[in-house]
């Protein structure tokens, strides 16, 4: 669309304005799948910038409605496939909250180990394909190559590569296979012997440095107003992590380290990505080591046939990889929720793309839209 005002008569000076509104996506490589960016452009320059999402929309939060505890999960570790065990767990915490039901300790262990394994393997996919939006193509291979690592265990536990479905309300699916522990102990130590390998490649990069530092720049303030959270979220500085500031599973009696960084800009994004891993497969080992210590026992609880959950509500939030995700659980009783509202990290993470994209060129947006680290299924309910 082109605007042009234009003075008339003899010797009239021409007065033109310009503005084009461009459409990327919904179907667009920049976009990460079926999200669109309306962009109102000054020459190269964006002026305006609107998400609209919705292309997706599968009625998630409907269908919660009219399936019982056990088949919540299944849906639930949809909508960010790149984290579905993390995703699973805020459905079966609010479940149990409810119910007041303890799961055993073996659980809460192994629930905390695997799901750092599933942030390790979320962080390992964004530290490869970011570079690769803008050029680099050889992380993604050092990346992939680590992802497979750590996903050959947890497809070894759970026989799901993406969707698990190993989080039960009162625990686990079954126990941890024989010799399991160890071969986690290997992956994890292999991985974290070669990320330095893929740091050195990417953050000493003077092309990569140059696209990213100092662009996209994104303030405490509006941090703050668009309810951002996540490694987005640190790299301004906000110092926030559910895992030690409102700890859930094991996490009371682990050393979490949050990093933070004060720049907010896309090179501060990826950085906090990088040590975010790190301190993911230290808690990993330390896990292993306490799974280790504990006698034999039972990894679940017995569930009756029909589950109902008690009448009454509450809410339930975890630190998901890519932020902040909470279940607001409403039951009556019955063996299905009567309301289970969904929030989603990326929602949040992608409105504020409005207040990032103005001024930047159309070259930078990509660079941006990279790295607020969002799942396309993730925005949509």
């Amino acid at each position: 669309m082109t605007e042009r005002v234009v003075g008339i008569g003899a010797g009239a000076k021409e007065l033109a304005t310009e503005d084009m509104v461009l459409n990327i996506g919904p179907q667009h490589p920049s976009t990460h799948g079926v999200l669109r960016l309306r962009l109102t452009l000054d020459g190269e320059r964006i002026t305006a910038a609107e998400p609209i999402v919705g292309y997706m929309h599968r009625g998630a939060e409907k269908l919660f409605e009219v399936r019982d505890y056990r088949q919540i999960i299944m849906l639930a570790n949809r909508h960010d496939w790149l984290s579905g065990f993390a995703n699973e767990l805020g459905v079966v915490l609010a479940a149990e909250r409810m119910l007041g039901m303890e799961p055993p300790v073996r659980a809460v262990w192994a629930r905390t180990l695997l799901a750092e394994l599933n942030r390790v393997l979320n962080h390992l996919m964004f530290l490869g394909s970011y570079p690769l939006e803008l050029g680099a193509m050889t992380p993604l291979f050092y990346s992939f190559n680590e992802r497979e690592r750590i996903q050959a265990v947890m497809e070894e536990i759970s026989g799901g590569r993406m969707h698990y479905m190993f989080n039960r309300v009162g625990g686990l699916k079954e126990d941890l296979p024989y010799g399991w522990l160890d071969r986690v102990s290997e992956a994890v130590a292999e991985t974290r012997r070669r990320v330095p390998d893929i740091e050195d490649l990417i953050l000493h990069n003077e092309i990569f440095i140059a696209r990213t530092k100092g662009v996209g720049v994104l303030s405490r303030e509006q941090i703050m107003q668009y309810g951002v959270s996540g490694p987005v979220a640190r790299a301004s500085g906000v110092d926030f992590d559910l895992r030690r500031d409102d700890p859930y599973l094991a996490y009371p009696e682990l050393p979490v380290k949050v990093v933070t960084r004060g720049a907010g800009d896309c090179q501060a994004r990826f950085e906090v990505l990088f040590d975010q891993l790190k301190v993911s497969l230290d808690l990993a080992d330390a896990c292993v080591e306490k799974l280790r210590s504990l006698p034999p026992g039972p990894i679940n609880q017995r569930l009756p046939k029909v589950l109902k959950v008690p009448e009454g509500h509450t809410y339930a939030w975890t630190e998901n990889p890519l932020g902040i995700n909470g279940y607001y659980l409403v039951s009556k009783g019955d063996k299905t929720p009567w309301r289970l509202k969904l929030r989603s990290a990326s929602y949040s993470n992608i409105q504020v793309l409005r207040e990032m994209l103005p001024g930047h060129l159309v070259a930078d947006m990509v660079a941006i839209l990279g790295s607020m680290f969002f799942v396309v299924g993730d925005i949509d309910k």
